[in-house]
C-alpha cells in the first residue's frame, strides 16, 4: 500500500512539492530501504522502531500505512510526536480502539484523518452531485454489488471479517458520503462461502437502514470467481422520480419519470454531469491534497477520524448482527471529550 502513497506524492500535480518524506519504518529494514531507493529517497531515515525514527526525524507528518493489528499503536505513536495523522482504512481493529485515537488527537491538538480514497473517485462525487440536485425525486434507496475473486496472499488471507472489515468500509463509507445522512440500523448474514481461500467472512448480504427512510443493499464477496464486478461494485441509485446505474467504471444510465400516466410511466433519460471540482477526484491524491489543505487552514478534512468512525460503525455494526443473526441498532457517535 505505501507505493500508492508515495506514487501520489511523487506523481500528482496536487502534491508536488509539498510533502518531503524523511523517514520510513518498517518491520524489516530492507522492505523500507528498497521502498526508498524505488522513489529516489537517498536521505530518509530507514528504521524498525517508529518511536525511535519519529524521535530522530521530528516529521510534521505521519502517514500510517500498517496492517489493521497495528494501528492504534501506529496512531498513538504519531500523535504523541505531535504529528497529524493520516491513516489507512479500516480506522481501527475496533470501535474501543477508535473512540481512543479520537480522543488522543484532540488532546494533542493534532488531526487525524482517514484514507478513504474511493470516494474520492468521479463516479462517487457524480452520484452525490445527481442526487444533490434532486433530479432523481426523494432518494429511496442504494444498492451495491460487488463481487471480485481476489488473490491477494498475506495478512488478508487470515482475517476476520475480511471483506466487512478489510473492503467493504469503503462502499458502506461511499454510500454514507451518497445518501448524505446518519446509518441508524443494519442486518447481516456473512458467510464463508466453499472454496474460499480467506480464513473467515469473504462474503456478506447487508441490510442498511439510513435516516430519512433510506435503504442501502450491500451484496459482497472477495471469492466469487468468474465475473468481477469493479473494484467501486455496481450501483443502483433510486428516487421517488427516478433511477441511476453505475457500473463503477465509466458507464453511468439514468432515467427521470416523465409521464404522469399509464402502466409504466414514461422516462427521459437524465445526465450525469462531470465532477464539479476535478481536483476531488484523484484517489490517493485527492485524499493526501484535502488533508494538507486542513492543517493549513486549522479545520478537519473531510475525512476526518471523527467523522469516519459513523462508517467504521457500519461495519462493526455489520459484523455484529452477523454474529447474533439480529437486527443492530449503529452507534456512530464520536464520544464526547
Amino acid at each position: 500500500m505505501s507505493k500508492g502513497w508515495l506514487s501520489a506524492l511523487a506523481d500528482s500535480p496536487l502534491l508536488k512539492g509539498q510533502v518531503e518524506v524523511v523517514g520510513l519504518v518498517d518491520i524489516d529494514a530492507a522492505t523500507a530501504a528498497a521502498r526508498a531507493a524505488e522513489f529516489g529517497l537517498p536521505d530518509a531515515i530507514i528504521g524498525t522502531d517508529l518511536d525511535a525514527v519519529l524521535s530522530q526525524a521530528r516529521p510534521d507528518l505521519l502517514f500510517d500505512v500498517a496492517v489493521p493489528s497495528a494501528r492504534p499503536h501506529v496512531v498513538a505513536t504519531g500523535l504523541r510526536h505531535g504529528c497529524h495523522v493520516l491513516t489507512e482504512k479500516p480506522m481501527a481493529p475496533a470501535l474501543d480502539d477508535a473512540q481512543a485515537m479520537l480522543a488522543q488527537a484532540r488532546a494533542a491538538g493534532r488531526i487525524h484523518a482517514v484514507v478513504q480514497n474511493r470516494r474520492f473517485v468521479a463516479g462517487i462525487r457524480r452520484i452525490r452531485q445527481v442526487i444533490e440536485s434532486g433530479a432523481l425525486g426523494q432518494l429511496t434507496a442504494l444498492h451495491c454489488d460487488f463481487f471480485v475473486g481476489a488473490h491477494f496472499g498475506g495478512f488478508r488471507e487470515q482475517m476476520d471479517n475480511v471483506l466487512l472489515l478489510d473492503m467493504a468500509i469503503h462502499t458502506l463509507d461511499a454510500a454514507r458520503f451518497m445518501a448524505g445522512t446518519a446509518p441508524q440500523a443494519v442486518y447481516c448474514l456473512e458467510t464463508n462461502p466453499p472454496g474460499s481461500w480467506y480464513a473467515h467472512g469473504a462474503a456478506a448480504n447487508a441490510i442498511f437502514e439510513f435516516a430519512g427512510d433510506i435503504v442501502f443493499n450491500y451484496r459482497g464477496s472477495w471469492c466469487a470467481e468468474g465475473a468481477n464486478t469493479s473494484w467501486e461494485g455496481a450501483w443502483r441509485i433510486v428516487g421517488t422520480r427516478g433511477t441511476l446505474l453505475w457500473d463503477g467504471l465509466e458507464r453511468f444510465e439514468a432515467h427521470q419519470v416523465a409521464g404522469e400516466s399509464g402502466f409504466f410511466r414514461d422516462l427521459v433519460p437524465l445526465a450525469v454531469p462531470e465532477a464539479a471540482d476535478a481536483t476531488l477526484t484523484e484517489g490517493h491524491a485527492s485524499v493526501i491534497a484535502e488533508f494538507l489543505a486542513a492543517i493549513a487552514a486549522g479545520r478537519q478534512p473531510e475525512t476526518a477520524g471523527s467523522d469516519n468512525i459513523k462508517s467504521l460503525a457500519m461495519v462493526f455494526g455489520a459484523i455484529q448482527s452477523a454474529r447474533t443473526r439480529q437486527r443492530v441498532l449503529i452507534q456512530a457517535q464520536e464520544t464526547a471529550p
